[in-house]
């Protein structure tokens, strides 16, 4: 009867830790000041798994946010900078694709991953953060974006910043890029773009991987998803986050 206790109560402590919200958090390093991101484990485990494995294995590190969409998001996780203004940028090489789960809303501050367009489950490396909420459109668009984190106390700030740099537009090899301390007269006169011109994530690191950090966070649940993909009142341009052939990119936003 007393083993018989034991595993009963050993089943119950493991039942409750099951419904604990895991949640690790990370800390986001890059030359503008630091964000901590807390991850919803529990909710999307595949999708943390996937960045987790990226982390833990350092291809992160001195990667750069490539995309800044001003009041929409900004996008990392893909690419480095290589210092040659001819090809700026090279690929990360990921791993296999992810499988989707969008179960969460791309509301203001939370961190989701990109993909192609039209391919629900192929998510690999490039992750983005909403500046704003963009629940209408990337709730439902291919399959709904999978949220995966959010960022947590004062981080946005930092978002914000990175999101109110100067991108030179156009069709140049910079012209989706956040450029720090440059701008439209630099690039009209030619100046070289450099290193410090460029937004760096220095590094990615667990700081925390607590089960319960999550707890008192409560994510919007993603009510779209399956509804009317792709379309929105009063326009019919798209407005999608994509990555096409291992290349993100952006569709014009709706008006």
């Amino acid at each position: 009867m007393l083993k018989k206790s034991v595993l009963a109560a050993t089943f119950t402590a493991a039942l409750a830790v099951s419904h604990n919200a895991a949640a690790t958090i990370v800390l986001v390093e890059t030359n503008m000041g630091d964000f901590e991101i807390n991850l919803f484990d529990q909710t999307t485990p595949e999708t943390v798994t996937n960045f987790l494995t990226y982390v833990k294995a350092g291809t992160f590190d001195n990667s750069v946010f490539h995309r800044s969409l001003k009041d929409f998001v900004i996008q990392g996780g893909g690419k480095r900078y290589t210092g040659n203004n001819a090809a700026p940028f090279i690929e990360i090489t990921p791993r296999g694709p992810v499988d989707n789960e969008p179960k969460l809303s791309n509301v203001r501050g939370t961190v989701a991953m990109a993909k192609k367009p039209n391919s629900p489950n192929s998510a690999t490396t490039h992750w983005y953060v909403n500046v704003k909420d963009n629940s209408a459109n990337l709730d439902k668009d291919n399959g709904g974006y999978t949220v995966f984190g959010v960022v947590t106390g004062t981080g946005m700030s930092i978002v914000d910043s990175i999101n109110t740099l100067y991108v030179p537009g156009g069709t140049g090899l910079f012209r989706e890029t956040p450029l720090r301390n440059y701008s439209a007269t630099d690039l009209a006169n030619n100046v070289p773009v450099t290193a410090a011109n460029i937004v760096t994530i220095e590094r990615i690191t667990v700081i925390n991987d607590s089960p319960t950090t999550a707890a008192s966070l409560n994510p919007t649940p993603n009510t779209l998803v399956g509804k009317n993909e792709g379309s929105s009142s009063g326009s019919s341009a798209p407005t999608l986050l994509m990555v096409l052939a291992g290349l993100a990119f952006w569709r014009r936003r709706k008006v």
